[in-house]
């Protein structure tokens, strides 16, 4: 009998053993300002998108302006806002499951197992851009996108509160091994806030990876659009300004979703929970604050001369090709080390047997990605002239996102690489901008 109840004990031990080892630790470690910044985030992300674009519909467009100019109840509610937004998801999420595109595999989960994923993001927006042509064409007045635009963040930014709660409730009922390693600390309002489960799929059908390129990057191209269309109808024809505004940000959309694997293995996918960051960030915050240029532009033109309109553009060129080489230099070598065009590149080896780039792009600043990111995002912005700080908040809010994002990089590298993460950066001291950061 003794022996039996050791067995047993034995097999329980190792049975704990192997539970534990797929079970999500628990999260020590808050970002984002821990429990405060978690409750406060949640309205005071919604709060900037609305004072925003009613600062950008003011006169003056100042962000200094006092009292500041608060919209009235009516106008932050329309029915047909509503009926758009979710006519917009209902949209996406049908050509997200359409059979074409290839699939591909997510990193290895903590279980071992590997996610499959649709690959046919710029399939969906090919055939978004045809439908609305199409539906431009038969008298779809796209301009009018820019009289609801306060109506459709509400919309956009209510959505994304009543999935993050429904997100989160599921997420009480996943198992251990389904837990994010950012957003499981025991505390409803920072799980809420960071997203508790890694990758909530409804059958197939995963929803952050969804949101995370499709309704609200295809959408900020289509708001842009709609203010183009709208300065047709008030002038005759679109401005140079705008036509840059537009061009730049179609071309940053398209070549997201034309790498649309890339994004398997971000921080985004691969570490964050889905939560209220992610959802609100996805569905308000990218298509109603990235689309504030083209806003502007609209209430507040303003004219290029050919020459600044070339330099500009030469900007956006510059950064556009430091962002998509660094990239796709990374990408290969991540794919295959012994790829021709990266093999001879010069690399560290660490303990996890994975090996780190110290030439090339990644030779020269420690996220090249993120340096061509803020030149085009100035490039982006300098359309509007320079009178106005208004439509350089992008540029402002974005260096901000990039410097935490590198800093959360750095501790996840420093952790899983150890000492040789410290020699990669004694041989890369700069992190984004050469020579000075």
């Amino acid at each position: 009998l003794v022996l039996v109840v050791l067995r047993l004990k034995r097999q329980t031990a190792r049975i704990r053993m192997a539970v534990d080892k797929h079970r999500a630790p628990r999260t020590t470690e808050k970002e984002f300002g821990g429990t405060l910044g978690a409750v406060c985030l949640p309205v005071l992300l919604p709060v900037t998108v609305l004072y925003l674009l009613s600062v950008c519909c003011s006169p003056s467009a100042s962000l200094l302006q006092w009292p500041p100019p608060l919209p009235s109840p009516a106008q932050l509610w329309q029915p047909k806002a509503l009926a758009i937004v979710l006519g917009w998801l209902g949209l996406q999420g049908v050509l997200y499951l359409l059979p074409v595109g290839k699939t591909a595999q997510g990193l290895v989960l903590r279980d071992g197992s590997r996610l499959q994923y649709p690959i046919n993001g710029f399939h969906s927006l090919c055939i978004s851009a045809v439908l609305l042509a199409v539906s431009v064409w038969a008298g779809l007045p796209l301009g009018y996108l820019s009289d609801i635009l306060l109506p459709l963040a509400v919309c956009a930014g209510g959505l994304a509160f009543i999935l993050s709660l429904l997100l989160y409730l599921k997420s009480l009922v996943a198992p251990p091994h389904a837990l994010a390693p950012g957003g499981n600390t025991g505390n409803p309002l920072y799980d809420f806030f960071m997203g508790r489960e890694l990758n909530p799929r409804i059958g197939t059908f995963d929803l952050k990876y969804f949101c995370e390129l499709r309704p609200g990057l295809i959408g900020w191209v289509v708001i842009n659009m709609g203010m183009l269309m709208k300065e047709v109808e008030l002038r005759g024809s679109p401005s140079l300004s705008m036509l840059l505004v537009n061009g730049f940000q179609l071309l940053y959309v398209t070549d997201a979703l034309w790498n649309e694997e890339a994004v398997l293995t971000t921080m985004d996918i691969a570490h964050d929970g889905f939560g209220f960051m992610l959802a609100f960030g996805d569905l308000a915050w990218v298509p109603f604050t990235y689309s504030l240029q083209a806003h502007f532009l609209l209430l507040h033109p303003h004219s290029l001369s050919t020459l600044t309109a070339a330099a500009i553009t030469a900007l956006n060129a510059l950064g556009y090709f430091i962002f998509r080489q660094s990239n796709s230099q990374k990408n290969r070598f991540r794919r295959d080390p012994t790829d021709p065009r990266v093999s001879g590149l010069e690399t560290i080896a660490t303990a996890t047997g994975k090996r780190l780039l110290v030439s090339g792009w990644w030779g020269f600043v420690r996220h090249p990605n993120y340096l061509g990111d803020l030149l085009m995002a100035l490039a982006w912005s300098l359309p509007c002239g320079l009178s106005h700080p208004l439509p350089y908040f992008y540029v402002v809010y974005f260096c901000t996102l990039l410097v935490h994002r590198e800093a959360r990089d750095e501790r996840q590298c420093q952790g899983k690489y150890g000492l040789a993460w410290g020699t990669y950066c004694q041989r890369v001291p700069y992190r984004i901008l050469p020579y000075l950061y």
